[in-house]
């Protein structure tokens, strides 16, 4: 599987990154063995990024990932977690589905994007993963904390990458203007960029991802299912984690009826989508089996004709701007 730099890091990933939400029992309970078996064959199949955050699944994500990892040579991956949520004890009781994991809600999530708060929850992190360092963190959603993440977290992470406490830091976020700005105000090494660059929208294309190509940072693409619309289109569908407005529903429609009739999947050509561009390093898959980490390597190999693309392009679903991958491109 191809792996690229972050940045000027030195911090490798590969095409596509293991989203570990999935098995923090997002939406629906994972087992601990389908857990690890998920990693198991997403290792199998190449895949050597792995991104968690305490968030998902109040540490679920964490210790699950930590364990399944502990006996692979720790020089050979990269993983990455989030900061600006700190998980503390007191929690509501009950479930934590109103956050979207099927957890017991035992501890309560508190934002925190100071300094102190940044370092506690590395550590915190460290201990649920089992590792003596992380090699990326994210400032996770600073959405409505933008003072505190620009003037107290960032510049924590900036201090803990020159200590060489981590190796590259960013930030991500479900929108693009607040990633523009740290690309445009703060040295990051990447920003991961979820929803908003693949197959049904380009939103990252006016400024994320051309601003990251001219600082020479990285781009990681999440949700480039788009909630899961993009792997089953139907009426239950889902876009943003929310029931799909019709517009995006029958858009998503369209797409898949361009792509099947040149036998290619739509999922296939939603995961493939957005590395065409030179900005993106990787694209995180969130994965929760180990037939859903198979499926995902074999789409890697299936080859996207030319004439898909071009029949998106006049059919209106894709921008002439926008790039594709290559004619019958096929990972190695």
């Amino acid at each position: 599987m191809r792996t690229t730099t972050l940045g000027s890091s030195g911090v490798a990933v590969t095409e596509v990154g293991f989203g570990a939400a999935p098995i923090g029992n997002l939406f629906t309970p994972v087992g601990d063995d389908a857990a690890r078996a998920a990693v198991d064959a997403a290792w199998d199949a190449g895949v050597r990024y792995f991104d968690t955050a305490p968030h998902y699944g109040l540490g679920l994500s964490e210790r699950r990932l930590g364990a399944a990892l502990r006996d692979r040579p720790r020089a050979g991956y990269t993983v990455s977690t989030k900061v600006g949520r700190l998980l503390e004890p007191g929690g509501p009781g009950g479930d934590d589905l109103e956050n979207g994991f099927a957890v017991p809600a035992r501890l309560r999530r508190v934002w925190d994007f100071s300094a102190d708060g940044v370092r506690r929850s590395i550590e915190a992190s460290l201990e649920r993963l089992g590792l003596d360092h992380v090699d990326l963190v994210y400032l996770h959603d600073p959405d409505d904390h933008a003072e505190e993440a620009f003037g107290q977290g960032y510049p924590a992470l900036e201090r803990l990458r020159s200590e060489g406490v981590v190796r590259a830091i960013g930030a991500g976020m479900n929108q693009t203007s607040m990633l523009a700005r740290f690309l445009r105000d703060t040295d990051v090494d990447v920003v991961l960029m979820a929803g908003r660059y693949t197959l049904l929208e380009q939103e990252g294309l006016a400024e994320v991802l051309p601003l990251a190509a001219s600082r020479g940072a990285s781009v990681v693409v999440g949700g480039a299912f788009n909630s899961g619309l993009l792997i089953d289109p139907g009426e239950d569908a889902t876009y943003d984690y929310a029931p799909a407005p019709e517009p995006v529903l029958a858009r998503a429609r369209r797409l898949r009826s361009v792509t099947g009739r040149h036998g290619v999947p739509l999922r296939a050509a939603a995961l493939r989508f957005p590395a065409a561009h030179p900005a993106v390093a990787s694209t995180l898959v969130g994965l929760r089996s180990a037939d859903e980490a198979r499926d995902t390597a074999a789409l890697l190999r299936l080859p996207l004709p030319a004439p898909m693309w071009a029949d998106l392009r006049s059919e209106g679903l894709l921008g002439a701007d926008v790039p594709v991958p290559d004619d019958d491109d096929e990972a190695s």
